[in-house]
């Protein structure tokens, strides 16, 4: 929760835009959303998907009749013209409401990114759009209030170079734009952050649990108040050249607390001195809000499903469409028997590599209109990921080449003592760690493995029984690209992983309780580098045929909530038997049940 405000503030900053009504945000009966997001100054993309979606005719109109189409945030950044999809949206919604139709346009993290001063992504297109309305007399002035900002002694003629570079023509226009009395402020600040459509939730992020604590009428009204009381205080510091526009927004923070106001300074700057202190971490902006929140798509089910599904209680929904983490297919994608959507397939190609696409949801139909044409398709499902595959493997794929393919080299990392072996299927290679059979039906990688699929945990990394050079074990992916436990902890790397270290810690902890695992060290936990996805390999001294918990986690705290009880209550003795009596046996799947009775127990099972 975000800090209180200042009755005094509350007065002059949260009325910084007119609302947006609730009719924006709650809409029954719709009879067709069309639904794209992440345009990211798309322009030609966005609208070659929208025709394909009947949206748009080939002369730009509105061709939509009666459906409501739904941008599920970031207009903004990284492409060229940010600035001719606002304008094409903004005509869109007059057009719309004229043939009984809508546009709902949610706020993303980049327009908020871009409105509170974070512009680390807009592009010099993007800025050039607004040169021709910007003066010399107002880059003047905001040269010499950045020149006073400079130590000395000082080049005043270098740092006009470096000012011209850092902010180019049109940098000072933008953000006037952006701003709350700007063209394009104004109409940002009066959207929704979260509409609810014949009970589908949109919302650029994720449906984080600090949506069921506000509720969705809290979230478009108190959290949406508090982004536009922040940009009307920044910019009413800004007319005192307290702050700058060339100030970062990490920077704001430092500044207003070293600017104590003096005698005869504004009620107005006093307040927003203190707004800007208030809200440098509203809850909107943090991480855990919902135009940033990623664990909806990022985590494991064992640890998100449950938590999203208490989230679409709070707020009277069925499911959620996201945009905010593109999919690494680039095709739209499904979770959670589709209670999850996700949309974001990377329309910036040059950027992200993907293309346009609209989700069409009408009467019980949910299907995928793509920017180049061709069929329509429904939503596919997500595909586990633990670790970088080649081309987008399925696990399923993955487990068919470790057993089956030939192994074309074999060696010994002298870092670790891993034998690895490398496995082909004469279009890919592989790399895998071999491990000798433990004991008589014992593979404890493999039991591990499939565990993981039982639970849904998405943290081990495909293994499989085979023999290497006549020699009976198992081998276990071991995916390229990642640091170690010790390496991320050296570089304090992960702080931005997609799915929280401290959720996914907790969820190691679990899982090394249930299968009695005395073997974790800091090198059998490794990250994938692009999300921080944390993979447990090599469980050699797991699954020992007793109960309790391993030393060195008897005094850890576990955390349990709702999936982590459904999952265990899943793994019931018949399942455990059919599953992993060829890779554990009798005895220490005895003991792993018992463990899971002992965790429910502590847990206090329903």
């Amino acid at each position: 929760m975000s800090r209180k405000i200042a009755p005094l503030i509350l007065c002059l900053f949260l009325t910084a835009a007119v609302p947006s009504l609730a009719d924006d945000w709650r809409v029954e009966d719709a009879a067709r959303v069309v639904a794209l997001s992440d345009i990211h100054g798309a322009y030609d993309a966005m609208v070659e998907t929208l025709q394909n979606a009947g949206i748009l005719g080939q002369d730009l109109s509105w061709t939509g009749g009666t459906s409501r189409l739904v941008i599920v945030g970031d207009i903004l950044d990284r492409g060229p013209r940010s600035r001719d999809v606002m304008d094409l949206l903004m005509r869109l919604e007059q057009e719309a409401q004229a043939a009984n139709g809508f546009v709902h346009v949610l706020i993303g993290n980049h327009e908020s990114m871009n409105m509170i001063g974070d512009m680390r992504y807009v592009s010099k297109e993007e800025y050039g759009a607004f040169a021709d309305e910007e003066t010399d007399e107002q880059r003047d002035r905001w040269f010499r209030a950045y020149l006073r900002r400079q130590p000395m002694p000082r080049d005043e003629e270098q740092l006009r170079e470096r000012f011209d570079e850092d902010f180019p023509a049109g940098f000072f226009a933008l953000r006037k734009a952006l701003g709350p009395d700007g063209k394009y402020g104004k109409w940002l600040l009066q959207k929704p952050i979260i509409a609810v459509i014949n009970r589908t939730a949109f919302v650029h992020g994720g449906l984080s649990p600090l949506v069921a604590e506000y509720g969705l009428d809290g979230v478009n009204t108190a959290l949406q108040s508090e982004l536009a009381a922040y940009v009307k205080a920044v910019h009413r510091l800004m007319e005192e050249e307290i702050l700058l526009p060339t100030d970062s927004q990490f920077e704001y923070i430092e500044i207003v607390k070293k600017n104590s106001p003096g005698a005869g300074v504004g009620a107005d700057v006093v307040a927003a001195l203190e707004t800007v202190k208030a809200l440098d971490d509203a809850s909107l902006i943090s991480s855990d809000g919902p135009l940033w929140y990623r664990s909806n798509v990022a985590c494991s089910a064992v640890i998100e499903e449950t938590r999203l599904d208490a989230v679409l209680a709070a707020i009277d929904a069925d499911r959620v469409v996201v945009g905010h983490t593109p999919t690494p297919s680039r095709k739209v994608l499904q979770r959670f028997d589709g209670r999850l959507i996700e949309v974001d397939t990377g329309m910036l190609h040059f950027y992200y590599n993907g293309t346009g696409s609209a989700l069409v949801l009408t009467g019980d139909s949910t299907l995928v209109y793509g920017q180049a044409g061709g069929d329509p398709y429904s939503p596919i499902p997500h595909p586990r990921s633990v670790g970088v595959r080649p081309h987008d493997m399925t696990a399923e794929q993955l487990e068919e080449l470790l057993r089956n393919g030939n192994v074309v080299e074999q060696r010994e990392e002298s870092a670790t003592g891993r034998t690895i072996v490398d496995i082909s299927d004469g279009d890919h290679v592989v790399s895998a760690i071999f491990k000798k059979r433990q004991g008589r039906d014992f593979y404890p990688d493999v039991a591990a493995y499939r565990l993981d699929r039982l639970i849904d945990l998405d943290m081990v990394p495909v293994s499989v029984r085979r023999e290497v050079d006549g020699t009976d074990g198992s081998v276990q992916f071991y995916p390229p690209k990642t640091m170690d436990e010790a390496q991320r902890a050296a570089e304090n790397r992960g702080y931005r992983a997609t799915c929280p270290l401290g959720d996914q810690l907790m969820a190691m902890y679990v899982f090394d309780v249930l299968i009695f695992n005395e073997g974790r060290t800091r090198e059998r936990m490794l990250y994938d580098l692009q999300d921080f996805g944390l993979m447990l390999i090599e469980h050699d001294r797991a699954f020992a045929p007793q109960d309790g918990r391993p030393r060195h986690l008897a005094n850890v705290p576990l955390e349990f909530s709702d999936g982590w009880r459904a999952a265990l209550e899943s793994l019931t003795d018949d399942v455990l038997a059919a599953e992993l009596d060829d890779v554990l046996g009798s005895r220490r799947i005895r003991a792993l049940a018992k463990r899971r009775d002992e965790i429910l127990a502590s847990a206090g099972s329903r």
